[in-house]
């Protein structure tokens, strides 16, 4: 686990809470962690997804992601309903935004499971109160072993997938905390680590 921290803050913000940002590569164990985190006994708020994606065998909506139609998601975006949005691989991806503003401003820490082109979004709206995290394989290699075993994946989707983790991997540094996933135990208990110590430095 590495740490750095921005050397300047780009404005002061009204919130009270803080803003755990958690991104990784596709197979990396990042919706398993985040899951654990959240029933870790720490309080964090989960702020769920909306996506245009279809829902995938034993996903609830509401719970995994919020599931709506593209129409659906346009409308919001035009009404600037999200705090961040991407597209990955023909499909939406949004972060709502009056949920995450009203949790912060009542002071309670909110969790992000986003990508890291969101991440830089969020960074930008709250840079004195997010805490941005990124979850690394132990190696490339490591990680196209384990988007095969998930058995969910053509072999050209994981070639796209091993070439989006690539380029994700190039924005690591741009994070204050760096957590390899060599073991999963090991990994939640260093997440949890850094998080607790945060709200900690908070109070």
């Amino acid at each position: 686990m590495s740490r750095s921290r921005p050397k300047e803050r780009m404005r002061r913000e009204s919130s009270k809470g803080k803003l755990f940002v958690v991104s990784a590569p596709s197979g990396c164990g990042k919706t398993t962690l985040c899951k654990r985190l959240l029933a870790g006994g720490l309080g964090l708020a989960d702020s769920v997804s909306m996506t245009t994606r279809p829902r995938r065998a034993g996903e609830r909506s509401g719970i995994d992601y919020r599931f709506v139609t593209e129409k659906r998601f346009r409308d919001i975006m035009r009404r600037r309903g999200f705090l961040e949005y991407e597209e990955n691989f023909g499909h939406l991806y949004g972060t709502p935004r009056r949920f995450v503003e009203d949790r912060l401003k009542k002071g309670k820490p909110v969790l992000l499971s986003i990508d890291v082109k969101g991440a830089m979004k969020v960074r930008k709206a709250y840079p004195a109160s997010s805490v941005l995290i990124f979850l690394l394989p132990p190696s490339i290699a490591a990680l196209k072993e384990r988007l095969r075993s998930r058995k969910s994946d053509s072999p050209e989707v994981i070639r796209q997938r091993l070439g989006l983790a690539k380029r994700e991997l190039s924005y690591k540094n741009r994070y204050e905390y760096r957590i390899v996933n060599d073991n999963l135990e090991k990994a939640y208990r260093r997440l949890k680590g850094v998080v607790s110590a945060e709200l900690g430095r908070r109070k």
